[in-house]
């Protein structure tokens, strides 16, 4: 079968002004059911818990959760967002809707994703920090942890490495993971152990979670949901078992929501975190997002320098040197080169959905 054509640039504005037609139906079908601002109270402050087209759940300072309408002109809404809001008097008769988003604060920080249509999607707001969660099943993969170094270094959001399951260590697996984590200590990334099923180090990341905004990354069957549950077993989140047959675990968070820690602290759980596709960023900024490597990028012999086996190349000079490990540079090298893979099948993804 041959492949597919590429979407050309008409075919990408013809697809965007059908979702802009969309949209505007949908806007046009709100305003039937807006509310009246006679109807309104001042305004006040409050925080999105979760997002669902145009509504979106506020939390007031008061606790209150109201589900509310947001006006045109807020332009950008996700989770985690702190908004300006006017709550109604009273709930239409057969309306859920109990007030208005009139406006956005400024971002401290968002998170991103590569979106099929828009280039690059925010999927919440003001985080302070990404726990990136491993374990040692299914197997641990330091693979998966520099792909996530790499997207929290992109946006500015501190990372935190958290190996989950330590339950399951032992005297085969322990000394190449200890390895490993001990090359992200030594480059300056925290990093820390515990097991949700004994217990075995959660006050550590209770104390850690305090007082911040956090978002748990990781791949399926790694425990996110059930650390989560050990955290906050308010939450009561589904929890998706390892396949016995595959090792590999299903997703099972639908919708990003903000929730609270009665340690202190919030957590914004988004099933947007699974998908660290890396397509939208170029290859310069892919090796900025190395710590390490800062201090050699832009003195090798070439400025083309593809960091590959190019003369005078100063990764490869520091890398014999001992001075960057040789997993994180061969990582750092798969991931260049998926980048224009990934690309590829984001145009064929895009004809399917045509």
């Amino acid at each position: 079968m041959s492949k597919k054509k590429p979407l050309s640039q008409g075919q990408l504005r013809r697809m965007r002004a059908n979702q802009s037609k969309r949209l505007k139906r949908n806007e046009s079908a709100q305003e039937s059911i807006d509310i009246q601002d006679h109807l309104l109270t001042p305004e006040q402050s409050g925080v999105v818990i979760s997002r669902f087209g145009q509504h979106a759940d506020i939390e007031t300072q008061d606790g209150t959760v109201t589900r509310c309408n947001i006006r045109r002109a807020v332009t950008s809404l996700v989770t985690g967002d702190k908004v300006v809001v006017r709550l109604a008097t009273e709930v239409q008769s057969g309306s859920n809707i109990g007030g208005i988003v009139e406006a956005v604060h400024p971002r401290t920080s968002s998170l991103t994703r590569p979106d099929l249509y828009d280039g690059v999607k925010i999927i919440a707001a003001n985080i302070d920090q990404i726990l990136i969660v491993s374990s040692v099943l299914p197997s641990f993969t330091t693979q998966i942890i520099d792909r996530y170094l790499v997207a929290c270094e992109d946006t500015g959001i501190d990372p935190v490495i958290v190996l989950n399951k330590i339950d399951l260590l032992d005297d085969q697996n322990r000394p190449e993971i200890e390895q490993a984590l001990q090359r992200y200590r030594d480059i300056g990334y925290p990093v820390y152990q515990l097991s949700s099923h004994t217990g075995e180090g959660t006050d550590e990341i209770k104390s850690l979670l305090k007082d911040k905004v956090s978002v748990f990354a990781g791949q399926s069957g790694v425990g996110k949901s059930s650390l989560i549950n050990a955290l906050m077993p308010e939450a009561d989140l589904l929890i998706g078992d390892v396949s016995d047959n595959s090792g590999l675990g299903q997703h099972t968070t639908t919708t990003a929501k903000l929730l609270h820690f009665a340690s202190g602290g919030d957590l914004i759980d988004s099933p947007g975190v699974r998908e660290f596709a890396l397509w939208h960023l170029d290859a310069q900024r892919v090796g900025w997002c190395f710590i390490e490597f800062r201090d050699f990028l832009g003195t090798c012999k070439f400025r083309d320098c593809k960091h590959g086996d190019d003369p005078g190349c100063a990764l490869q000079d520091a890398l014999k040197q001992g001075k960057i490990a040789q997993d994180r540079f061969s990582n750092y090298q798969r991931i260049i080169a998926s980048l224009d893979e990934q690309r590829h099948a984001r145009h064929f993804r895009a004809i399917d959905d045509i």
